[in-house]
């Protein structure tokens, strides 16, 4: 028995990795990667402070704060900050463990790293937002730096808290340096950072279209799309500019679904953008003739014949039993746009209709590949400010779509390498994505000592590789 609390989300995150690791020919191929793993597992450091602010009635308030800096082989911590009131150690270690792999596939150099606060930012003022952050930042400050570890936004924490705190990380620390990214664009954010992870998370389904044989990429597909925030309204943006028809979005207290042949338009997102920059629900949009809202639900059994499906909103969306749903409504595609965004049970009705069906079947995208395009703009604007300098939207967007297409392209070539498949499958992506980033991340550990692979350590790699990390395969 384990002598650490139960971690549910870091642990599902563990498994999934581990999973598709112990079911691939890595292992037999490169025994000593099961004491690597070992190693990564665990964070290099964890950070936990109390955040003290007052609120507009002059009363103290206190939340904790953290940062997980995971892993730094590749580079400086990289990943985001997230406000909510579930903020936990096990969502952030989750997020955190993810985001290793998620940034090596992006083949820019960066760790991983996620931090945040329990929080919560819903019905809060500007000033008492703006209070807060200067709070959390002041404890931050000591631990981040643009060379160390470089925090972007989350749930919660969008271009006004993004500025809140870069100012009080400016003030508390003189300096003016790329330690977060996500900036407004007058002080050294980046063109289409905002749009990065909907528009990466598109170009890259349109690679897995392509793969398949759809001759007409995206053109007149049912998309259903989870989530209302930055990642689902540029998506579904990006979905109807090259000929898509997106039948849903949804919030954490339900869905609009599409009634008509409309589906979402253009001009609902922006008053949906609008809404949510003001905490307001999705039920508040309720009137449009072209869509009806459904309290308390998430839109997967409910928008009938679909084409693809893009979660977009939080992790374990997707659930065992609206993964058959999706597949029974004829879904063909599904990529995260959100952080394991499905179930480890859902993941398995996708692969096991993957293996069944073959070329007839869904094909799933994992969020560490799909929706990387975000963290790989958040890169690139700090490469801009390493070198003083804006590059134009053509030229980022241009480098976002190369990347995109890298890490599809890493995943597919890694699983044909190391996963056994039969004639006409499509490769798995899930397995793919998480064998290549982890080689990546582990071949620099090694070289740099974080881990090696003498006798005595391979002796250890037999025993169960879980041992030391608190947990159950």
């Amino acid at each position: 028995m384990s002598n650490l609390p139960s971690e549910p989300e870091f642990e599902q995150a563990y498994k999934e990795l581990y999973y598709t690791l112990e079911n691939s020919t890595l292992f037999k191929k490169n025994p000593e990667y099961r004491t690597a793993l070992k190693v990564i597992s665990i964070p290099e450091r964890v950070i936990q402070f109390r955040v003290i602010w007052e609120d507009d009635n002059g009363d103290l308030q206190v939340n904790r704060g953290y940062r997980v800096q995971f892993n730094s082989a590749l580079g400086p911590y990289k990943g985001g900050l997230r406000l909510h009131p579930s903020v936990n150690l096990s969502i952030l270690k989750f997020l955190g463990f993810e985001q290793i792999f998620k940034n090596a596939l992006t083949g820019l150099m960066m760790g991983g790293g996620k931090g945040g606060s329990d929080f919560d930012p819903k019905g809060k003022s500007d000033n008492e937002i703006r209070r807060f952050c200067v709070s959390f930042m002041r404890e931050l400050a000591r631990y981040i730096g643009a060379d160390t570890d470089v925090p972007a936004g989350d749930i919660g924490v969008g271009g006004r808290e993004i500025g809140y705190m870069f100012g009080a990380y400016r003030r508390e620390r003189n300096k003016f340096t790329g330690v977060l990214t996500g900036k407004g664009l007058h002080w050294g954010g980046s063109l289409i950072r905002p749009e990065a992870t909907g528009f990466g998370l598109v170009y890259y389904v349109g690679h897995m279209l392509e793969y398949a044989g759809v001759t007409d990429g995206w053109k007149n597909k049912r998309v259903s799309i989870s989530g209302s925030g930055n990642v689902a309204q540029y998506a579904a943006l990006k979905v109807i500019e090259l000929g898509g028809k997106v039948v849903s979005l949804s919030d954490s207290k339900g869905s609009l679904i599409a009634t008509g042949e409309q589906g979402v338009t253009p001009e609902d997102i922006a008053a949906i953008a609008e809404l949510k920059l003001n905490r307001g629900s999705l039920s508040d949009y309720s009137h449009k003739d072209n869509l009806k809202y459904l309290d308390g639900v998430r839109p997967w059994v409910h928008v009938g014949k679909v084409d693809i499906a893009l979660p977009s909103a939080t992790q374990n969306e997707v659930s065992k039993e609206e993964a058959e749903a999706l597949v029974a409504a004829g879904c063909k595609f599904i990529a995260e746009g959100s952080n394991m965004g499905c179930t480890l049970e859902a993941i398995e009705v996708f692969e096991n209709e993957r293996r069944e069906k073959k070329g007839e079947a869904i094909w799933y995208a994992p969020g560490k590949a799909a929706n990387c395009g975000g963290v790989a703009v958040s890169g690139l604007e700090m490469s801009q400010n390493s070198q003083r300098l804006a590059w134009t939207k053509e030229e980022v967007d241009s480098k976002l779509k190369e990347i995109m297409k890298c890490a599809f392209f890493q995943g597919l070539n890694t699983a044909k390498e190391y996963v056994e498949a039969t004639e006409g499958e499509y490769p798995s992506l899930v397995a793919g994505s998480n064998i290549a980033g982890f080689v990546k991340v582990a071949r620099a550990m090694k070289e740099t000592g974080d881990w090696w692979d003498n006798q005595l350590n391979k002796e250890a790699a037999d025993a169960e590789v879980t041992s030391d990390s608190g947990f159950a395969a």
